[in-house]
């Protein structure tokens, strides 16, 4: 055979391999009544499911929304808890996604975790990251919708073992390093070194380039810039069809280090929703703001400008009045 024709073949077979693989995740998501990986996903969500008592939709929506009819907000929380124990840590990551089924598209918010926000239920005005530490994941939500003036559909909890973990099993991500910088490893294993271009971080060194803050000059702001990169990496292994083979390991780690209000359908209606979701459709959104100093403490004060402009882009594409 000669060796143009053997290439061919060769990338007839590889792409035949994609097609095969592609098929296969969506004959299962669609079936989802048995097999193995709606067992694994049964088992995942049945360990880390949390309604917050019961919550069936925000206090801002006049019903209850359909991930396969409306538009969805999700707000995500990374939590650093291993210093009190496991318990009442403060989310030193808050991003908020809206999505967009008809559109398929997807905004991206990061809050700086220094904000300085009025905290929904006590009537205080302090860090927005305190919020999850004076009442969990209930009174974040309803700190970031009296901020955003949106409702807050579902919600994510993530510690940073898991955020790791989950890094590693799907092979790493690689970034755009803004410029050279050093970072300590959360584990205090060691120095963790980052050079400007390109690079495919592991886990730890994925935590480590999200969670930089000191060494960049637009302080929190570039933080949420590199927090928002890391989750679009994520997002872009995670949609890949090589999933299916990691899914044990993936449910694992949702089952130990995961909490949501996502129940297992609405799982399966948000993969058949976005199964082909294309990351070029992420816009990310910032809030303009200004570094301040009350009582000695250090504050990000937002500007209400930007503030008011963040918002109605989120109404608008939740397609809210």
């Amino acid at each position: 055979m000669k060796r143009k024709e053997l290439k061919k073949k060769i990338k007839r077979k590889g792409l035949l391999k994609k097609v095969i693989i592609s098929f296969f995740l969506l004959v299962v998501i669609l079936l989802g009544g048995g097999g193995y990986l709606y067992f694994q996903a049964y088992k995942a969500t049945s360990a880390s499911f949390d309604d917050l008592g019961g919550r069936e939709k925000s206090d801002l929506r006049v019903e209850t929304v359909s991930i396969d009819k409306d538009p969805i907000s999700v707000l995500l929380l990374g939590i650093e808890d291993y210093s009190s124990g496991g318990s009442n840590g403060r989310s030193d990551s808050i991003i908020v996604l809206t999505f967009n089924q008809e559109q398929k598209s997807l905004k991206m918010l990061s809050i700086p975790r220094d904000s300085f926000v009025t905290i929904a239920g006590r009537g205080i005005e302090d860090k927005i990251n305190h919020s999850y530490a004076f009442g969990g994941p209930e009174m974040t939500i309803e700190t970031v919708e009296d901020l955003l003036n949106i409702p807050i559909d579902y919600y994510a909890t993530v510690n940073f073992e898991g955020f790791k973990n989950v890094v590693d099993i799907v092979g790493g991500v690689t970034v755009d390093v803004p410029f050279d910088f050093s970072e300590d490893s959360d584990d205090h294993t060691g120095k963790l070194y980052y050079t400007e271009g390109e690079m495919l971080l592991n886990g730890k060194e994925a935590l480590g380039y999200a969670r930089m803050r000191k060494q960049d000059p637009l302080g929190d702001i570039g933080r949420g810039d590199r927090q928002k990169q890391v989750v679009k990496a994520v997002i872009d292994k995670l949609t890949s069809a090589s999933t299916v083979f990691k899914i044990d390991d993936l449910s694992d780690e949702y089952g130990e280090n995961v909490i949501s209000n996502m129940k297992l359908k609405e799982i399966f209606n948000f993969y058949k929703e976005y199964k082909d979701f294309n990351t070029s459709n992420i816009e990310q959104l910032k809030i303009e703001g200004s570094n301040g100093n009350i009582d000695g403490i250090y504050y990000y004060m937002l500007d209400e400008q930007s503030l008011t402009n963040i918002s109605n882009t989120l109404r608008e594409h939740l397609e809210l009045p």
